[in-house]
């Protein structure tokens, strides 16, 4: 299904359910996708949307006797630093950032990601994941400072034969659900109340003051 705008995430589902929306970072080929897909495995509908190049996975779940409906945002392989259409962070309310474990650059660029993501979203949660541990298991023996270092929960998972991987989506939803019922980060209600900003009549009174401020000021000159 294709598409060319985003969903509202202040406002309810269809069905009245509370929506969140959860974004994947991270170097292109290091299984963003697999990984969502792994975790959704037959129970989702991707959609194109095809303005920002990405690809929105619906989930939807019950949490604490509540339905929640779960956007994973992919990027589609447009993965450039600096030049993620600033769309796909907006309204997101969590990140899961991956890296290969296979390949050392892609963890080197961790903190680039980061800093695109903290742009945008300074306060939302985010997950770190290590991926394709089947492919070299001692990875699980090595420490990984980036995430402790910027208090990320960490994970190693494998999209390939499923280690971990409901367990770093589960917990990104739980995040992604508190973040929103406690949100400390202000920036999208600035957005708001500047798209709905108006300026008011001045009182008549507040009028004649000014003029008279303004006469004063003609007769000191």
């Amino acid at each position: 299904m294709s598409t060319n705008s985003q969903p509202d995430y202040d406002k309810p589902g269809d069905e009245g359910e509370e929506r969140v929306k959860i974004i994947c970072l991270g170097d292109s080929a290091v299984g963003k996708s697999k990984l969502v897909e792994r975790f959704l495995m037959d129970g989702y509908k991707p959609q194109q949307l095809s303005t920002f190049a990405l690809t929105l996975f619906n989930y939807k779940t019950q949490i604490d006797g509540k339905t929640v409906s779960v956007d994973f945002w992919d990027t589609a392989g447009q993965e450039r630093f600096n030049s993620m259409h600033p769309s796909y962070y907006h309204q997101a309310h969590a990140c899961v950032m991956v890296f290969d474990c296979t390949r050392k650059i892609t963890y080197k660029n961790l903190p680039e990601w980061l800093k695109d993501l903290r742009t945008y979203r300074p306060e939302i949660p985010c997950l770190c994941a290590a991926n394709k541990i089947d492919e070299d298991m001692d990875t699980t023996k090595k420490s990984f400072a980036f995430a402790k270092k910027n208090n990320m929960p960490f994970y190693y998972v494998s999209a390939a034969n499923g280690t971990n991987v409901v367990r770093l989506f589960k917990d990104s939803i739980r995040a992604a659900l508190a973040y929103k019922h406690n949100s400390t980060d202000f920036m999208d209600e600035i957005m708001k109340e500047l798209e709905n900003f108006e300026l008011d009549p001045i009182p008549s009174k507040v009028k004649d003051k000014e003029k008279e401020t303004e006469k004063i000021t003609q007769e000191k000159s």
